[in-house]
């Protein structure tokens, strides 16, 4: 994938986010027969509790085999949340690289878009990095998920992430997913070999069949690449700069 595709990528997830952030949308609360505004209120501050792993994954090919993790969970109320997110990759000749945790105070804005708070660590084969996080979450039109989050860390660096992905039914167990991922950061960081600029995107199209709504195997096709300093870092410690992966996982959640 050439620089001038990712260049005319980037607007077009730009554009998703800002229509997202755009978007409003009035809350919309069914009431049974019978229910009164004390149950609904009971209702809105239950607790709850969800996780689920996206992508757990072996990637093949390009010369850098190895496992790639995105997982997410939360516990809280329908408006009030606390997230916790990590991913990564472990490569296949040990450690890990670009390990990233996050841990998140999350609070509903409209029944499609949260806003989120909080800190990111970055732990892998580089140095260690501490972020604070504000981002927001949720699905734009036409059921696009995303998520656009702004970090400034403590060695004063700033990054931006963006990631949008798309669920096509061919059946109500086959699925189609595309997705998107990448990072911007404002300066160079050689400790965690991350230059300035465009740094690297993570993209692919997987097809899973759920084989319940909870568990489903996948397999599909990603790239991942990095551009600018950060690809020329990557070559100077033997790295590639990019590489098209087959892979094959699970998704699963409870």
């Amino acid at each position: 994938m050439s620089v001038a595709r990712i260049i005319l990528a980037a607007p077009l997830v730009f554009g998703l986010t800002t229509v997202a952030a755009a978007q409003t949308s009035n809350d919309i609360q069914v009431t049974m027969p019978g229910m009164g505004t004390d149950d609904m209120a009971a209702m809105d501050n239950s607790i709850f509790a969800h996780a689920w792993l996206d992508q757990a994954e072996g990637r093949i090919g390009g010369g850098q085999n190895g496992f790639r993790w995105d997982g997410q969970a939360w516990i809280g109320t329908d408006y009030d949340k606390l997230w916790l997110k990590s991913e990564g990759f472990a490569l296949g000749r040990g450690g890990v690289e670009d390990g990233q945790h996050e841990l998140l105070y999350d609070r509903a804005l409209t029944s499609f878009m949260d806003v989120q708070a909080g800190v990111r660590a970055d732990w892998g084969s580089g140095t260690g990095r501490t972020w604070a996080a504000l981002g927001v979450q949720g699905l734009a039109p036409l059921w696009l998920d995303y998520e656009a989050t702004a970090y400034l860390s403590d060695g004063g660096h700033a990054a931006l992430r963006l990631a949008v992905s798309y669920d096509i039914l061919i059946t109500q167990r086959l699925i189609l997913q595309p997705q998107i991922e990448l990072n911007i950061y404002s300066k160079a960081d050689p400790g965690r070999l991350v230059g300035a600029g465009l740094s690297d995107i993570d993209t692919g199209i997987r097809l899973r069949y759920e084989i319940s709504r909870k568990f489903s195997p996948y397999v599909g096709i990603a790239y991942a690449g990095k551009f600018g300093q950060t690809a020329s870092m990557a070559k100077h410690a033997g790295d590639s700069a990019g590489a098209v992966q087959f892979v094959f996982g699970i998704r699963s959640w409870f």
